[in-house]
């Protein structure tokens, strides 16, 4: 009969006089995941395979095979390219450091409320929008040789220096407004409950404000320092010997463009892992926030 149900499960649902019977809509088979995963994997093997086809059958690949992918120049290269790197993470490390207190700081001074603070604000408000608005490699070329230009007694004459203090201003802009919207992402209550238990303004804002706002912003600040380490090259115009500084030399030494490939593979196997990390802790976070929406 319709209205019982089988003691090994539920019931099929039955067609109703002069309507067709309800679609069962089971689980998804497990054949048209792999089916979907197989038309990817192919389709990716031929569009790169077109790619490959075009370029190696053109008519100027042999020369351009010679010029950028010669083997010999590759491996010789290397390991100096490899050493001038370091001077690429040196420099991002310390600038980092540097970044994220600037950065900070200007970001607090942008939210200061009151009229008493208007100074305050304005002065880290022009400080954003120029540097934000000049090129970074100009900045560079200004205080790598302009400083040094004025020849005044105890002015550092090491390009280091100035190259760190370049990004540090170049980059501290954009920090700031990474930190000043996570700041503002801070519902105007937890301001509003730390002030009411007795904390003062600054107290609320370093205890309460700042953890919150810094642990939202964790992922985009990563994104800023992979541009980061990328535009460590930019200090070669200034005679910092680096690793595209480096491979200059070496294209110069080999009438070869093949280090220019060196030193692109060595920023691609340091930068895609922490683009993958930095994808991962935005998953994370996001995740984080629907569960407590729920």
């Amino acid at each position: 009969m319709a209205g019982l149900r089988d003691p090994a499960g539920p019931a099929a649902p039955t067609a109703s006089p002069g309507r067709p019977a309800p679609r069962v809509i089971g689980p998804p088979r497990l054949g048209a995941a792999a089916r979907s995963t197989l038309i990817a994997a192919v389709s990716t093997v031929v569009v790169f395979g077109l790619l490959i086809a075009v370029v190696v059958n053109a008519p100027g690949w042999p020369a351009v095979k010679e010029s950028f992918f010669n083997g010999e120049v590759f491996w010789s290269s290397l390991p100096s390219i490899v050493r001038s790197f370091w001077v690429n993470v040196q420099l991002f490390l310390v600038s980092e450091v540097l970044i994220l207190s600037a950065g900070l700081v200007v970001a607090i001074l942008r939210s200061l409320p009151g009229p008493v603070f208007a100074p305050a604000r304005i002065l880290a408000t022009v400080y954003v929008d120029v540097f934000r608005a000049l090129p970074g490699v100009l900045v560079i070329y200004i205080l790598g040789f302009g400083i040094p230009g004025l020849d005044l007694p105890g002015i550092p004459t090491d390009q280091f220096i100035y190259a760190v203090l370049a990004l540090t201003l170049i980059y501290s802009a954009y920090v700031s407004e990474v930190y000043r919207a996570g700041i503002d992402s801070v519902h105007p209550s937890q301001d509003a409950a730390a002030r009411s238990l007795g904390l003062s303004r600054f107290q609320s804002l370093r205890f309460v404000i700042l953890p919150q706002a810094v642990r939202r912003v964790i992922p985009p600040l990563l994104n800023d320092f992979i541009g980061l380490q990328k535009d460590t090259v930019l200090v070669s115009y200034i005679g910092v010997v680096e690793i595209f500084r480096q491979s200059q030399i070496k294209q110069a030494a080999t009438f070869n463009f093949t280090p220019y490939i060196a030193t692109a593979l060595v920023f691609i196997v340091v930068t895609i892992p922490l683009a993958r990390l930095t994808d991962w802790l935005v998953a994370r976070d996001r995740k984080r926030q629907l569960a407590s929406a729920r």
